[in-house]
């Protein structure tokens, strides 16, 4: 899974002149194929050009006999021609288009990749149970997922992707990597992984298994009347948990909260401000900032529930997307304390098109900023308390994060 934000309504619609744009540019290809040879380039580019595009639509520096230049050159030449179906082609000049953007997050995914991006959403799938992205242009373990494969093997955030079954990462998509280091339940990955104060790249072998996610966790603490809520992403199952933790925390009237977003790489932007609408009774959760730089606010739905109870909010450099926006909310309206590491800093929401075949586009089509307007994207969200949680203390089963949330709630 991928730590970014997704709209519900999004990603059942489609934008028609994007998808005009597609299929046009997808069927002048075929047309141009199948009707005018495969070696007759000018015919082809006269298809194209008379029936989909005009000079006054396409840059004089733009040829379309390129194209089919490449193609057939692809064709006739390669090596191993007969692996490359005109399916093969067609979905890798889609990955090319989309990929020109240079932006990791915008991508077009064919029908096998779009069905494992769902089953990531839907909260089950065969992994190790760990979200990548990139940092610094380099696939980077976001957050192994709490009691996955991938945490119990000694997987951290953090750690940078060097090789995958002793085959280099370097140049490979976030879905690349993932269809590479997912497999059935049983099986073994290995991951080598270049961490933070190592020099050298260790290898960390990984069994997969069945991986289900309950996107929301809680425990409360009798003695001190605290209660915990830990979120790990903000999926399907987010929004319904979440609302049983609120009226359980109503019930039991607890000193204090103790919200857990680290390691949550992300979800839903709309679980995101249901989330943060339980603490913010009014104003705005996040707000949207488009390339032509308007502005939408998304206001907080106004429950507040929880409004009033003194919390802590913990995170981590594991901590993106969705979990930064609530951090950042809370943060900004002084209704929490933010405890533990600067943040991800992923700020930038995701529109999924759905195609006919089942493929989908993931396109970048927003950033997005605090309360105050300070940027996510890059930047993160700073703890009001800074303090690590080191191999060390893991190894010896010690929290220092989670003991400075109490220290906080009880002074």
């Amino acid at each position: 899974m991928t730590n970014e934000f997704y709209s519900k309504k999004s990603s059942k619609r489609v934008i028609l002149y994007v998808l005009l744009a597609i299929i046009a540019l997808a069927g002048s290809f075929f047309l141009g194929f199948y009707f005018a040879g495969k070696n007759n380039l000018s015919t082809t580019f006269n298809v194209l050009e008379g029936k989909v595009l005009n000079k006054d639509q396409v840059a004089a520096n733009v040829d379309f006999k390129m194209f089919w230049e490449v193609w057939n050159t692809l064709k006739r030449d390669y090596v191993d021609s007969n692996s490359l179906t005109e399916k093969k082609l067609f979905y890798g000049a889609l990955e090319g288009l989309v990929g020109a953007t240079k932006d990791p997050y915008s991508v077009f995914m064919n029908p096998e990749e779009a069905k494992s991006f769902e089953e990531d959403l839907s909260g089950t799938f065969e992994g190790i149970g760990a979200e990548i992205g990139f940092r610094n242009e380099i696939l980077t373990i976001i957050a192994p997922i709490e009691d996955m494969p991938a945490a119990k093997a000694g997987v951290q955030a953090g750690d940078k992707i060097y090789s995958i079954d002793g085959k280099t990462a370097l140049g490979l998509s976030v879905e690349e990597a993932v269809k590479k280091i997912r497999g059935p339940k049983g099986t073994k990955v290995i991951l080598s992984l270049v961490r933070s104060g190592n020099e050298k790249p260790i290898d960390i072998t990984i069994v997969r298994d069945t991986v289900v996610v309950k996107s929301v966790k809680t425990s409360f603490d009798e003695k001190n009347k605290i209660f915990t809520v830990k979120i790990s992403s903000f999926n399907n199952d987010s929004e319904d948990l979440f609302n049983k933790a609120v009226q359980e925390i109503v019930i039991k009237k607890p000193k204090g909260i103790i919200l857990d977003l680290r390691n949550n790489p992300g979800g839903y932007l709309e679980t995101a401000v249901t989330v943060a609408s339980e603490w913010v009774k009014t104003g705005s959760i996040v707000i949207e900032e488009f390339g032509d730089g308007k502005k939408i606010e998304h206001a907080t739905k106004g429950t507040a529930r929880l409004a009033g109870i003194p919390t802590v909010v913990l995170v981590n450099e594991g901590s993106a997307s969705a979990s930064e926006i609530v951090a950042g909310a809370l943060k900004d309206y002084g209704l929490a304390k933010l405890v533990g590491q600067k943040t991800f800093g992923k700020g930038s929401v995701q529109v999924l098109r759905q195609l006919e075949d089942g493929s989908v586009v993931k396109v970048t089509t927003a950033k997005w900023l605090t309360p105050k307007g300070n940027y996510i994207n890059e930047q993160g969200i700073e703890p009001d308390i800074k303090i690590d949680l080191t191999a060390a203390d893991r190894e010896k089963n010690k929290d220092p994060q989670l003991d400075q949330a109490l220290k906080v709630l009880l002074p």
